[in-house]
C-alpha cells in the first residue's frame, strides 16, 4: 500500500506526462492530472474519511492505430477512480514501463490499451511474468477474443448465432489472383458483405460492401490494417453493444446501447460527437432485450473472459441477436459505449470502476 501523499503523487504524474508522446498526446494526459478535492478525501477533522486508497496504474497509449483512443480512455477512468478515492498513475507502454512498475509496484494494473498489444494478450502475459494483478481477461482468452474468427467459432460452439464468414490472408490473393477469389466469396456469401481486419478495433479498415465492384477496394483498405481479412455476410437490423461486468454473483449485462449513424459506424462516427445517435437502453422489446443480454453474458462465459467485456451484436427483424465480435478492453472515452451503459443502469462510474479494480486483486491466474 502506497503512503505517498496525494500532492506528491500528482507531481509524479506530471513528471511522467512530460515524457510521454507528442504535444497533443501530452495535452490529453495532462488533463488527467488533477489535484484531489480535499472535501472528498478528508472529514471535518482533517483526517481521511475514506478507506485507505489502493495503488492503481493505468496503462494507456501504446503504439497501435488506436493510441489516441487509449489515451482518452485512460484519462477518463483515472478521473473516475480518483473521484472514488483511489491513488492512480497513468503510464504509457514504452521502454521505461517495466522499470517504473518494478520501482513502484502497484496493487493493480488496468490495461486500457486498444489494438494489438493491448488486446492480444501480450501485455497481460508480461504482467503475469511480473506477478502483478491486473484488471480484465487473462492472456490466453484475450488472444482468442482478439482473433475475430476464433471468437466466432467459440460462440458458435456455445449455440450463439453469428453471421456466416470466411477468413482470407493477403498472400492468397497474390497466389490465386484477386478476382477469382472475390467472385467465389460473393457467390458463396452473397451481398451485402462486411469486410474487416480479423484482428483490430475501432472499425479501422472496416467496409460495408453492397456492390461486387466495390469489394476489391474494401480488401485493399482492410489489408492496410492487417494481413488477414474476415469477410462476413451483412445482417440487416439494429446494431447494439452490450457490456458485461463480473460481479459477486457472476457476470451480468448492463443495458444495451443502440447505435444509429448517418452512415457507416466507422472511426470518425465512434469518436467524434455529432454523427451518431445512441439510445440507452436500446429500443428493444423486453423479451428481445433479455435475449440480447443473455447472448452477451453467454459469449463472455464461453470465451473465458474476466472483469469486463463488450459484445457487439446485430438484432435482425425477427428479434434474433447475431454476435459480431467482443472487446476485452472496451473504450472508456466520452463517447464510448461502456460508460453510457453504466449510466443507463444508474451506476456511478467511480464506484463501478472501483469495484472492478477491487475484484481484480488476487484474481490473476498465471498463464490463463
Amino acid at each position: 500500500m502506497s503512503t505517498t501523499p496525494a500532492h506528491e503523487s500528482t507531481l509524479q504524474n506530471v513528471e511522467r506526462t512530460k515524457t510521454v508522446g507528442t504535444a497533443a498526446e501530452n495535452a490529453i494526459l495532462a488533463e488527467d492530472v488533477v489535484e484531489p478535492d480535499a472535501a472528498s478525501t478528508t472529514g471535518s477533522s482533517g483526517t481521511s474519511s475514506r478507506p485507505e486508497m489502493k495503488r492503481v496504474v493505468i496503462l494507456a497509449g501504446g503504439l497501435s492505430h488506436e493510441r489516441d483512443v487509449s489515451l482518452r480512455s485512460g484519462r477518463r477512468v483515472a478521473e473516475s477512480l480518483r473521484g472514488a478515492g483511489m491513488d492512480v498513475t497513468v503510464l504509457d507502454v514504452d521502454a521505461s514501463l517495466l522499470s517504473a512498475l518494478a520501482a513502484d509496484r502497484p496493487e493493480v494494473v488496468w490495461p486500457l490499451l486498444h489494438g494489438a498489444s493491448g488486446e492480444d494478450g501480450s501485455v497481460r502475459d508480461v504482467l503475469e511474468l511480473l506477478g502483478l494483478d491486473y484488471v480484465g481477461t487473462g492472456p490466453r482468452a484475450s488472444r482468442a477474443a482478439w482473433n475475430k474468427a476464433i471468437a466466432k467459432n467459440v460462440v458458435l460452439g456455445a449455440g450463439i448465432d453469428t453471421p456466416d464468414y470466411v477468413t482470407l490472408p493477403q498472400s492468397l490473393f497474390r497466389e490465386l489472383g484477386a478476382q477469382p477469389v472475390l467472385d467465389a466469396v460473393v457467390s458463396r456469401l452473397g451481398l451485402p458483405l462486411v469486410v474487416k481486419p480479423n484482428q483490430g478495433g475501432s472499425a479501422l479498415g472496416v467496409t460495408l460492401v453492397s456492390r461486387a465492384e466495390d469489394l476489391p477496394r474494401a480488401m485493399v483498405d482492410c489489408f492496410s490494417y492487417g494481413e488477414l481479412a474476415l469477410i462476413e455476410k451483412a445482417v440487416q437490423g439494429v446494431e447494439v453493444a452490450v457490456s458485461v461486468v463480473d460481479g459477486p454473483d457472476g457476470p451480468h449485462a448492463l443495458p444495451a446501447v443502440e447505435i444509429v449513424t448517418d452512415g457507416p459506424y466507422d472511426y470518425d462516427a465512434r469518436y467524434n460527437p455529432g454523427r451518431t445517435n445512441y439510445f440507452t437502453p436500446a429500443r428493444l422489446s423486453a423479451p428481445v432485450a433479455a435475449r440480447v443480454a443473455q447472448v452477451a453474458v453467454d459469449a463472455h462465459v464461453a470465451l473465458g473472459l474476466r472483469g469486463l467485456s463488450r459484445s457487439d451484436l446485430i438484432v435482425d427483424p425477427d428479434g434474433v441477436p447475431h454476435f459480431l465480435e467482443v472487446n476485452v478492453a472496451p473504450g472508456m472515452t466520452e463517447t464510448s459505449l461502456f460508460p453510457q451503459a453504466a449510466h443507463a443502469a444508474g451506476l456511478d462510474l467511480g464506484g463501478l470502476y472501483r469495484q472492478i479494480v477491487a475484484q481484480s486483486v488476487g484474481a490473476r491466474v498465471t498463464a490463463i
